[in-house]
């Protein structure tokens, strides 16, 4: 999409300096820097900046670190080595015997084509699932290696079976090789064709395969993010829309939703058929969206106090100036994060001054982050060190190098499996409006990307108690609103665990749902798609139960679970009203505005 130019306000600097330009070892007793301390600082982060690079962000330091764990401990394992010695020693002797081997695949869509249940192709399968098990159970079960380390271990052991899989070679894989006769080997001329397309990507600093010619059909504004509504305020870091009724009339509470900065909000806003948006609208409700800025080298100094300030407390106060009501919060990922710790810090200082949250709801978001799951592996104190001196000149985490993280925790679905189907068979998937908003990447200001990544991922100050707003520290036990809250059964980015975890922060009326998909599928997750979509509810007055025996004891329902939550929003609203006016007034633009037009 083509940059714009805004005639917004400037970002205003913070009057504190950003966390990681704390005073140094070679700082004078006043605690300034002198110019030589300054310059030896510069060249230790040039120094991480280039090994960040070089290991495409991660940390070797902690990798190796990890795996001198790993090695130590193993090696003073006999009776590991004898279990794997005789589990490899099995297996041959099923091989050389002629017996099959035992199946140990666990529905892997690499190996879905049918040629792959068929001699030799199903001997490779499972010899690299018994490959895969191997190293599973060999960096797994290890005594005396911690539990952060086993998981480093595992992850890394994955990354390399990944790339080992029959799947990814042309001559192995009998997908690829029954193309090669159906075509006549045109599919490694359409492939070497998307692969030039792909470098052609890379070059002009875009993720591989997200060519704008190729989401022509998803324009913002044409084709998705179409609900009518306009821009009726505007800061220098959020743009709030409101959006036009479309019933005669509306719940007297409106809706204010809050997306994660991470992605553009229009994940809640795609095609008509599948934006929970146009839902609500359609249901009577009055909704407001928050579309983040997407921010350069000016904003490197922006932290999280400044996204809750000048994000989430000045749009709560613009929708009571339009609407003179209770707000019904809702926030998505980390803007739902955003949102519980707004409505802690409200409910313990009772801000006349921001709108009353008569309920909040949070889809796929954490408040607790002791179990982040895999992302969980991408931070540590080491790896910050090296994160941060790869943002420090810049004064931002691209949206490339971020997207990259992601694409590791599934890494057979988003990387070699692509690379099978795009290069080697030669086919581009239809692109879809979601693969739309997922190539739209943007910025994260460096300053917020540390604290939330420190404080957040790292301490989980926020469940703990030790996150302060306003100088007192924020306690989720304030929370006295009824609290929605959704997890995804197959979210690698908010594990559904960690979401079920409030449960044991608040005391208020929670009411879960598990729903089917991932981190973006399991949100919209449209009505009309049975087949497709399931949810199980956790209803209000039910005993507490962990994860486990709560997902045992709860049947699914078939299709979405929005019907569901407008229908909690609707019993908790108190009646319905003439639709308040756009604005109150104001209006500054047409939806879906100009600060997600930003590239």
């Amino acid at each position: 999409m083509e940059a714009i130019k805004t005639t917004s306000p400037a970002l205003p600097v913070p009057t504190t300096l950003p966390a990681a330009s704390a005073v140094g070892p070679g700082s004078g007793e006043d605690g300034s820097q002198t110019s030589f301390d300054v310059a030896l600082t510069r060249v230790d982060r040039a120094v991480y900046a280039a090994f960040a690079r070089a290991s495409a962000g991660g940390s070797p330091t902690a990798l190796g670190l990890a795996w001198l764990d790993w090695a130590l401990q193993f090696a003073c394992s006999p009776g590991k080595h004898y279990a794997l010695a005789a589990r490899v020693l099995a297996y041959w002797q099923s091989l050389m015997m002629g017996k099959p081997l035992e199946h140990v695949g666990n529905g892997d869509p690499r190996f879905d084509d049918a040629g792959w249940s068929h001699w030799p192709f199903n001997a490779l399968r499972d010899t690299f699932a018994h490959v895969e098990s191997f190293w599973g159970q060999a960096t797994t079960g290890v005594r005396g290696v911690s539990p952060r380390n086993e998981q480093v271990m595992q992850f890394v052991a994955r990354q390399c079976t990944d790339m080992l899989s029959p799947a990814n070679c042309w001559w192995l894989n009998p997908q690829v090789l029954r193309a090669i006769v159906n075509t006549g080997g045109r599919n490694f001329v359409e492939g070497a064709r998307n692969w030039l397309e792909d470098q052609e990507d890379l070059l002009a600093g875009r993720i591989p395969g997200s060519s704008i010619r190729r989401f022509a059909p998803h324009q913002l504004g044409r084709d998705v993010a179409t609900t009518p509504g306009k821009v009726v305020y505007r800061s220098a870091l959020i743009e709030l829309i409101q959006y036009e009724p479309l019933t005669p009339t509306v719940w007297h509470e409106p809706v204010l939703i809050v997306p994660s900065w991470i992605l553009k909000y229009y994940i809640l806003d795609l095609s008509p058929h599948d934006s929970l948006v146009r839902y609500l609208v359609d249901h009577g409700h009055t909704v407001f969206m928050i579309s983040w800025r997407n921010p350069r080298g000016e904003a490197r100094d922006l932290g999280l106090d400044d996204y809750l300030n000048m994000g989430l407390f000045d749009a709560l106060a613009q929708v009571r100036r339009i609407t003179d009501a209770p707000v019904h919060g809702v926030g998505y990922c980390l803007g739902g994060t955003l949102l519980a710790l707004g409505a802690a810090a409200h409910a313990r200082a009772h801000r006349k001054e921001a709108a009353e949250l008569k309920t909040i709801t949070l889809l796929a978001a954490q408040t607790d982050f002791s179990e982040p799951g895999e992302l969980g592996l991408f931070v540590d104190a080491s790896r910050l060190a090296y994160l941060d001196a790869l943002m420090w000149e810049q004064g931002y985490l691209d949206g490339e190098q971020m997207a990259a993280a992601f694409q590791m925790l599934r890494s057979h679905d988003l990387i070699w499996s692509r690379l099978v189907r795009e290069y080697l068979l030669g086919t581009r998937t239809q692109p879809t409006d979601l693969m739309a908003w997922s190539a739209d990447t943007t910025r994260l200001p460096y300053r917020l990307h540390l604290e939330t990544l420190t404080h957040l991922y790292l301490h989980n100050d926020l469940a703990e108690g030790r996150y302060f707003v306003h100088g007192k520290p924020v306690h989720l036990g304030a929370l006295k609103m009824p609290v929605f809250a959704v997890g995804a059964e197959r979210d690698h980015v908010s594990p559904w665990h960690s979401v079920y975890k409030l449960h044991l922060l608040t005391d208020t009326e929670i009411g879960f749902v598990l729903a089917s998909g991932g981190h973006n599928a399991g949100i919209v997750s449209e009505p009309g798609h049975a087949r497709r979509f399931r949810f199980r509810m956790r209803h209000k007055g039910e005993h507490y139960m962990s994860p486990h025996e709560w997902l045992e004891a709860t049947p699914a329902q078939q299709d979405s679970w929005w019907p569901c939550w407008q229908r909690w929003l609707a019993d908790r609203s108190s009646g319905q009203i003439a639709p308040p006016p756009i604005g109150a007034g104001t209006i500054l633009a047409d939806a879906p505005g100009t600060y997600v037009l930003e590239c």
